[in-house]
């Protein structure tokens, strides 16, 4: 059996670890796309809007419908790829926990 002051040093360097993962989570930021690059969305690592970028084609009257279809899937690409870097940069800091697939933190 551990020594209990090993296990509470190793329970503050998961701490620790857990901390500094969080800050770069917070920090990053991500850009989704759709409509081959027509329209842009980036969002931080809190999933805030940071902007929206549209093509000058798709500005027209008759293109509202397909404009509001291609930010939301901007959007849910960006979605995507901010989960993906987050669950890639949790790897490193819960790789000796053993979680469970899907398992998120709770930031």
């Amino acid at each position: 059996m551990k020594d209990i002051s090993q296990i509470m040093r190793q329970a503050q360097a998961m701490q620790a670890k857990i901390a500094e993962a969080q800050k770069k989570l917070e920090a990053m930021e991500v850009e989704g796309a759709a409509g081959g690059g027509l329209v842009k969305v980036r969002l931080s690592g809190k999933t805030a809007l940071l902007s929206v970028r549209i093509d000058p084609s798709l500005l027209k009257a008759d293109e509202g419908d397909i404009l509001e279809d291609l930010i939301k899937a901007a959007h849910d690409d960006a979605r995507r790829k901010l989960e993906d870097a987050q669950n890639e940069e949790m790897k490193g800091v819960s790789g000796g926990l053993g979680l469970l697939p899907g398992f998120k933190m709770p930031f």
